[in-house]
């Protein structure tokens, strides 16, 4: 895979440089000699003679190097890079003493000796132009086009505006994605009950949704039903068990999305009827949708705060196999007015909107570490401040090196309607896609 629309490369590198004052694009080019145009097209840069103060740019190179660190040594460097101590010297000529390395000092990592894993990347999808597809597929296994809505009889309707049929020559599987979604939106707790207690509506559902995988294109099923009633817990379960059941005879796999629990007992309708126990035990792979912390409605914070991922990873590991977990990891950011009143609305904006807009306001980048998220305040037209929170290379690689840490089946994005090369950039140099076809 090259990185996605440019060249036919594969960027091994994770070259991240955070932008200082006094810096352009050009300095910044010839201090890693690497194209100027390179680095516009990777960060997707709207604006390149603005940039921001803080702001964190990916710099692409088909090399990958490592930074000696203080206490590291070459047989350390190899370990942790995965590869032979001979094979580093080797990647290093110009290195006469091997027990002579300086903190600061610039490694080479042969890209072809690098260990890494193979993982599932799902991306669900409402609204994407072609160009944006094609650049996005070959990052994934699985497209989740969102979504083929039901209503209080089981009849399924689509809700989605883009060509699936493209996915077909990246290798990526398609996921029918089933919701309890309303017709005027929104989640409908009825419907949800309706599907689950209802034999004769369950049955149309089911039957519904095995005609349109019958189509052909589909993979499998993607279910995602929220604000389902306490008291109909059980039913989902055993409506899951049934559909399970089903679709593996048909072949076909079953994902489910989960709301991001710390507890089985955690209360509220959009917790308490969904079992992480069982949900790891019946299907093949469980999305946890661990984003919305800062949501349109509420104050402004992180999106997807690193410490409040890990507090629900910290939990389903425990209660579900690791290996059938896709974390969730947010493809835009908000923008709000402060100060924070109940009832305003904040304006969602996607992760390169976010940048350019700090340099067009002239806004520096902060970094908060243990949200591990970048945000910065600025002032409106109208005399008001207002705080933005978003996702750039240091927040997506912190989320990524969860991955391996908890031993997760994969990642998860919401939504890729927008393009952001930086995430994919990332992505690849810490790991492999799994492709099913």
């Amino acid at each position: 895979m090259g990185y996605p629309g440019k060249h036919n490369r594969r960027v091994t590198t994770l070259e991240l440089y955070v932008v200082k004052s006094g810096d352009t694009i050009h300095r910044i080019a010839r201090r890693f000699s690497t194209p100027a145009d390179d680095i516009i097209f990777a960060n997707q840069l709207q604006n390149p003679n603005v940039l921001s103060v803080g702001q964190a740019l990916i710099i692409p190179n088909t090399q990958t190097r490592s930074t000696v660190s203080r206490g590291d040594t070459l047989y350390s460097i190899a370990r942790r890079h995965g590869v032979s101590l001979q094979r580093l010297l080797a990647a290093n000529p110009e290195i006469a003493n091997p027990n002579r390395i300086y903190p600061g000092q610039k490694i080479v990592i042969p890209a072809d000796g690098r260990q890494m894993r193979e993982i599932i990347v799902n991306g669900y999808v409402t609204d994407a132009a072609d160009s944006t597809l094609n650049a996005t597929l070959p990052y994934l296994t699985f497209l989740s086009p969102f979504s083929y809505r039901s209503d209080l009889f089981g009849n399924l309707t689509p809700t989605f505006s883009l060509n699936i049929t493209l996915s077909a020559g990246q290798r990526t599987a398609n996921l029918l994605t089933l919701t309890n979604l309303q017709e005027a939106g929104g989640f409908s707790s009825q419907i949800a009950h309706a599907i689950l207690t209802d034999p004769a509506v369950q049955d149309k559902f089911l039957e519904n949704a095995e005609a349109l995988l019958g189509q052909g294109g589909w993979y499998g099923v993607n279910v995602d039903f929220e604000y389902i009633y306490q008291f109909d817990r059980e039913s989902y379960n055993q409506f899951l068990r049934r559909l399970t059941e089903r679709m593996h005879q048909l072949g076909c796999i079953v994902v489910t999305a989960l709301a991001p629990k710390l507890s089985d007992s955690q209360q509220g309708l959009l917790y308490e009827a969904h079992d992480y126990a069982f949900h790891g035990q019946t299907v093949d792979y469980v999305v946890l949708m661990t984003y919305e912390w800062g949501y349109t409605y509420g104050p402004a914070m992180a999106v997807a705060p690193l410490d409040k991922v890990r507090q629900v990873l910290d939990y389903a590991a425990q209660v579900m196999p690791a290996g059938r977990i896709l974390m969730g990891v947010p493809n835009y950011g908000y923008d709000w007015t402060l100060p924070f009143a109940q009832g305003t609305a904040a304006r969602s904006l996607s992760n390169v909107e976010a940048a350019a807009l700090a340099g067009q306001v002239g806004a520096a980048i902060q970094y908060d570490q243990t949200a591990q998220s970048p945000f910065f305040r600025y002032y409106g037209g109208d005399g008001r401040q207002h705080e933005v929170w978003f996702e750039d290379a240091r927040s997506l690689r912190a989320k990524y090196a969860l991955v391996n840490e908890y031993g997760l089946g994969g990642v998860s994005f919401w939504n890729l309607n927008n393009l952001f090369r930086t995430n994919f950039i990332v992505l690849e140099s810490m790991f492999n896609v799994e492709k099913v076809l």
